[in-house]
């Protein structure tokens, strides 16, 4: 589908610390203040990470129910929870995380160094997540890191399934230490792998640091969406820091436009993952 973008916004993430970017939003009013800004520019899905009362991040059930339940009621947005949580956080809780309701959720296709650290997705873990959000009708957003993990999404769905709704969304996660780079050569070879997927797959790409723009000038042109924001990159150009999510949001919705694909609506990005209309 490519007449329109979707965009999705990552606005925190759960690298970067409050004290070194002050501009992060780690409290609840600030998330779901920069959750609408980010709306009215035109973002349709918010990727969500949590920070706790000394803005350190956390998977606490309560605050994820929380934070689910104000976005739903002060925007439109698809809200998308990460079960990646921290690099340190165990797979029972951000298995968890599942149950604070989401529309739609991250599932990373594999184990990656990140950076000096190991995002740890083994076999098992990967297959819990795929069939609880089968049975919640949760729409699973496909990370994927390396190309390689292509082939274990196509592993997973020819055994366990389509996911809830039967629609395929992956997320090419790019610039990643330890991962692919975030080069046009690598997107051209994620989007040619696709073609293993089940027919009408859709993907977003992700640009970490100094990847972000590449990356999201290769997506546009070859048919794919954006995601973008502070999680992913705290620098708006070279020695010139982000001052907000909005001014991330407002770049995309500009190359967007640019490539003739305007950014898509949330009730349009629901129609394409064939979620259920918010009432």
């Amino acid at each position: 589908m490519t007449t329109g973008t979707l965009i999705t916004v990552a606005p925190t993430g759960a690298e970067s610390t409050k004290s070194e970017v002050p501009a992060l939003p780690v409290t609840l009013d600030e998330l779901v203040r920069t959750a609408k800004e980010c709306e009215a520019l035109g973002a349709a899905v918010i990727h969500v990470h949590i920070r706790d009362d000394q803005a350190r991040p956390t998977l606490d059930q309560g605050r994820l129910r929380e934070t689910v339940a104000a976005l739903r009621e002060n925007t439109d947005l698809v809200v998308q929870l990460s079960t990646g949580g921290a690099v340190t956080d165990p797979a029972a809780d951000r298995l968890a995380v599942l149950d604070a309701g989401p529309e739609m959720a991250s599932c990373t296709m594999g184990t990656v160094n990140f950076g000096d650290d190991v995002f740890l997705n083994r076999w098992d873990f990967v297959v819990e997540l795929h069939t609880r959000m089968q049975e919640r009708g949760i729409a699973p957003e496909y990370e994927i890191f390396d190309l390689g993990q292509l082939t274990t999404l196509g592993r997973l769905l020819d055994k366990y399934g389509l996911p809830a709704g039967g629609h395929v969304h992956v997320d090419f996660v790019m610039g990643v230490p330890g991962g692919m780079p975030g080069t046009t050569e690598a997107l051209v070879a994620c989007r040619q792998s696709l073609r293993d997927l089940p027919e009408g797959t859709t993907f977003s790409a992700t640009g970490i640091g100094r990847s972000t723009i590449p990356v999201m000038l290769a997506s546009l042109s070859a048919g794919g969406h954006l995601r973008v924001g502070m999680e992913d990159t705290v620098t708006y150009a070279k020695g010139r820091p982000v001052e907000s999510n909005m001014q991330l949001v407002a770049r995309a919705v500009g190359f967007a436009q640019l490539a003739q694909r305007p950014p898509m609506t949330s009730a349009d990005v629901r129609e394409l993952l064939r979620l259920p209309p918010r009432s």
